[in-house]
């Protein structure tokens, strides 16, 4: 029999693009959400709630999570869907370099886990963290790649340190996704790139994985990252 305990997702970048698929398909599944992003959600639901808070402000961020944590409503998941794309070149500009995309990929999450981690439900607490593939490496976007590739770590390290507990923690690794991130104007240098399976995934579908490894049925997953590629990673035939 399914636990019908109560089920609260905390959700970073919640407001757009895969985010908000997840959070949309948590609302679906039965689950509260509690969004976190620097906009504003562009629809409403009686089960979510969005708090507003820059990942790459530290001091914002604590005193939101300092917040969330005086409440008596304890995380069942915590995904961390917040992410941006910059290419080398405009994320240079920051000092050190890259320091922006750690700090949204891997320092906030770090964040996240470490406040809440302890509340999580033993045998059903799920973390799960938005890698990417471009994570194996691209050319002039080394900084992103390594705030991505960072992920791996991150999420075999919490695995291994909570799963005596229970907690699954996992990545997914997607290919392009159709989100408003493509058409941002700072990542204009960087091309996307056309999937083999003839367009590019979507977030719906990156949502639906998500569902299984937060749910009961994803229990037995933890340490790993999930590449959804849509056929880029296959060899090639010769032409």
């Amino acid at each position: 029999m399914r636990s019908r305990e109560p089920k609260h997702a905390i959700v970073t970048g919640a407001a757009s693009g895969i985010g908000e698929a997840i959070a949309a398909r948590l609302i679906r599944d039965g689950w509260r959400v509690t969004g976190l992003d620097r906009d504003p959600p562009r629809r409403s639901d009686p089960r979510a709630r969005t708090i507003l808070v820059d990942l790459a402000d530290a001091r914002a961020f604590d005193a939101v999570l300092d917040a969330l944590a005086r409440e008596q409503d304890p995380p069942t998941a915590i995904v961390h869907a917040a992410g941006l794309m910059r290419s080398d070149a405009a994320a240079g500009s920051d000092d050190p370099p890259g320091l922006e995309l750690w700090s949204v990929h891997v320092a906030a999450a770090q964040r996240l886990v470490e406040r809440f981690a302890e509340e999580l439900p033993n045998g059903r607490g799920r973390i799960l963290v938005l890698s990417s593939r471009a994570g194996d490496g691209r050319a002039g976007r080394a900084l992103y790649a390594a705030s991505k590739a960072a992920v791996t770590g991150f999420v075999r390290s919490w695995a291994a340190a909570l799963v005596s507990r229970g907690v699954t923690v996992n990545a997914i690794a997607p290919a392009t996704v159709d989100t408003p991130m493509l058409r941002d104007s700072a990542r204009a240098d960087a091309p996307i790139a056309p999937l083999p399976i003839g367009r590019i995934i979507q977030p719906d579908e990156i949502a639906a994985l998500a569902a299984l490894l937060l749910s009961v049925d994803g229990g037995a997953i933890t340490g790993q990252t999930l590449t959804v590629c849509g056929g880029a990673s296959l060899p090639r035939a010769a032409g």
